[in-house]
């Protein structure tokens, strides 16, 4: 149960500035972004308590870190609240739609891992780059901003960036002489609700809509899945889950939930070993993170009052600092070793064509660099085989005495 409340506090606050700027992005008000925040961490409780009391397996949900990260690199293409919000009800339908149709799932989940690794750097480039530009602008607050997450990232790694966000706060706090804080945007302590008609803008989907669900199943649910079969469930409830926060999205979008997933990192914190030796018994530890989502909801519109009053630059120094890991996996993912060169070189292209931030005929540069990552991937591709065809024919030699045509 202690587990799960830490898992469960450490997996906001360590995340929850970077989803507020996400939404801030495309145009949500404070209190619509704070609406967002309230419904995630209440639909976050809500699935987890549910679909673990129902698997007796400690399946937790999150809302989607790098899906925020899409959201900033979006905000200079003049995108309104109400197609965002359109862009978050295709991305959760197309979540769902993976979860009941195998074929689909199959298809991406085929997705070459450099490309979605690519992309997922490329996303996160520009908002990891936020420290630095704090840093150079903001010397002292910026430097000490950073110089807190990496004591703590030393000694201790879950609780590096709330630390970092609270030292941002008390700066802002102190240099405003007690300003600031609930009441600041119009917002107050008590929770708020916030409904928005969506609209579907064809090219907002495209650019907005699609990359948030690959990134989501990219670098959340396939690792949150890969995660609990790691700690002992080889048979996850993959379907269910992808289902249920696809559902979610859905319901929530119109109160400003971009999307909802598989949680990794937290799920790594509530399913592990360190929870209970025996896997049949780590399930409450789940449920319990999901009652403290449902009490983090009563506090996020005060959350978001707090964060709002902050200068915007340190703001996003602090979710650059909370992304640097996921970043870290992406760029490892597109360049690891055991890859071909080709296909680190279209990971590579891929990655700079969606980090140059580039918006062509409205199309974002997160779908154009993943056209020109996937169009140099395939290539390159027939390159790779002829070479090992004829540098290691014992190799297709070996693929057909399997069965298995190369």
């Amino acid at each position: 149960m202690t587990a799960g409340v830490v898992g469960g506090v450490a997996g906001y606050a360590s995340s929850f500035t970077v989803v507020l700027t996400g939404l801030a992005a495309v145009g949500a008000t404070p209190a619509q972004a704070a609406s967002g925040l309230v419904v995630m961490c209440a639909l976050q409780g809500v699935l987890a308590i549910t679909v673990s009391w129902r698997t007796r397996m400690p399946i937790s949900f999150a809302w989607s870190t790098p899906g925020a990260a899409v959201l900033i690199a979006a905000a200079a293409s003049g995108v309104t609240w109400p197609e965002a919000i359109g862009a978050f009800l295709l991305c959760g339908a197309l979540v769902v739609l993976t979860g009941a149709w195998p074929a689909l799932s199959r298809l991406v989940t085929r997705l070459p891992a450099p490309l979605s690794g690519a992309l997922l750097a490329g996303v996160l480039l520009p908002l990891c780059l936020s420290p630095v530009t704090a840093v150079a602008r903001e010397p002292l607050a910026g430097g000490v901003v950073v110089l807190v997450w990496l004591v703590l990232r030393r000694l201790a790694a879950a609780w590096a960036v709330p630390a970092a966000l609270v030292v941002a706060l008390a700066l802002t706090l102190t240099v405003e002489g007690g300003s600031g804080g609930a009441g600041a945007d119009g917002l107050g302590w008590t929770p708020v609700l916030e409904w928005t008609t969506p609209q579907f803008d064809p090219l907002v989907l495209l650019s907005i809509g699609v990359p948030l669900y690959l990134v989501t199943m990219a670098g959340q649910n396939l690792p949150g899945i890969a995660v609990l079969r790691g700690v002992g469930y080889p048979d996850p409830p993959a379907r269910a889950g992808l289902i249920g926060s696809g559902a979610g999205t859905i319901v929530g979008a119109p109160f400003g939930v971009h999307a909802l997933n598989l949680a990794a990192l937290s799920a790594a914190m509530m399913a592990g070993p360190d929870v209970h030796p025996d896997p049949r018994r780590r399930w409450p530890a789940a449920v319990t993170g999901g009652v403290a989502y449902l009490g983090l909801a009563l506090v996020s519109t005060a959350a978001a009052a707090l964060v709002s009053s902050a200068p915007p630059l340190l703001v996003q120094a602090v979710a650059g600092l909370a992304l640097l890991g996921a970043f870290l996996g992406g760029l490892a993912s597109a360049v690891q070793d055991g890859q071909p060169v080709e296909h680190r070189t279209a990971a590579v292209l891929a990655f700079l064509v969606v980090a140059s931030g580039v918006s062509v005929a409205g199309i974002g540069s997160a779908v154009w660099g993943l056209l020109a990552g996937g169009l140099c991937y395939a290539w390159l591709r027939p390159r790779t085989i002829m070479n090992t065809a004829q540098n290691h024919p014992q190799d297709l030699e070996k693929d057909d005495d399997d069965g298995e045509s190369r």
